[in-house]
């Protein structure tokens, strides 16, 4: 028997200090309001017959597309596909993808998150989901990320990435920022700049609720575009 997973009691446009939202654990399918774990045994003909089904796609005529933030979170991308009238039946599977891992793009979002970006990591490997989209849900997906270009990544099968256009957040010494939990990540970028502190408070809670003013999160942008940064990763090849 399938047995759902409970992963949709947040979702970060709905509450920023979450993203990137609640991870599985497991490679599964979301299913509408559910996420379906599924193991190496049922990935072919229990995945097949599902979707079958359902009446979808087979995994043969599907996109692949690396997620580096949010796009991991079942929650997140049920939004997104329910706001754009399709439906949210994905699958997602672990794969370790070498080259790029998650760093900080230099922008705000409208909730109120500093998302995430590929940031180029040569010689290393990256624990990411894999989502598997038909067209319909591609090009949805697409329309939800204005600040990103789609490219192709260098795998084995064709895979798409989402690559930040506003390039990524580097630390002190100038390199890129790896990806953490949004509240410690937003601590730190208040504490780091009077300047961002004077513009949002001092406290997580407090960034969120004044970047979500539209000229204060354009002041915001500036400022981190003006501050260390560096180009987001090109993970094309």
């Amino acid at each position: 028997m399938l047995r759902a997973v409970d992963l949709f009691a947040d979702d970060p446009m709905a509450r920023p200090l979450t993203y990137p939202g609640r991870i599985p654990d497991t490679s599964g399918v979301l299913v509408d309001d559910a996420y379906v774990p599924l193991g190496p045994e049922e990935w072919d003909g229990t995945l097949a017959a599902l979707l079958a089904g359902e009446g979808q796609r087979p995994l043969r005529e599907r996109h692949r597309v690396v997620a580096v933030g949010s796009n991991a979170a079942p929650s997140q991308v049920r939004r997104k596909f329910l706001g754009h009238g399709v439906r949210p039946i994905v699958p997602m599977t672990i794969e370790d993808v070498p080259g790029i891992a998650p760093g900080v793009s230099a922008h705000v979002s409208r909730w109120g998150y500093v998302p995430a970006a590929p940031i180029d990591t040569p010689g290393e490997t990256s624990r990411l989901f894999v989502l598997w989209l038909d067209e319909h849900q591609l090009a949805a997906l697409d329309l939800t990320e204005p600040n990103y270009h789609r490219r192709p990544i260098a795998l084995e099968r064709p895979t798409y990435c989402y690559t930040g256009r506003h390039g990524c957040i580097a630390d002190a010494q100038g390199r890129p920022r790896r990806l953490t939990a949004q509240r410690p990540l937003i601590q730190s970028l208040l504490d780091e700049s009077p300047e961002l502190r004077h513009l949002c408070g001092t406290t997580p809670d407090a960034f969120v609720d004044n970047v979500r003013d539209e000229g204060v999160r354009e002041a915001v942008y500036r400022l981190f575009q003006r501050g260390r940064r560096v180009e987001a990763g090109d993970t094309g090849g």
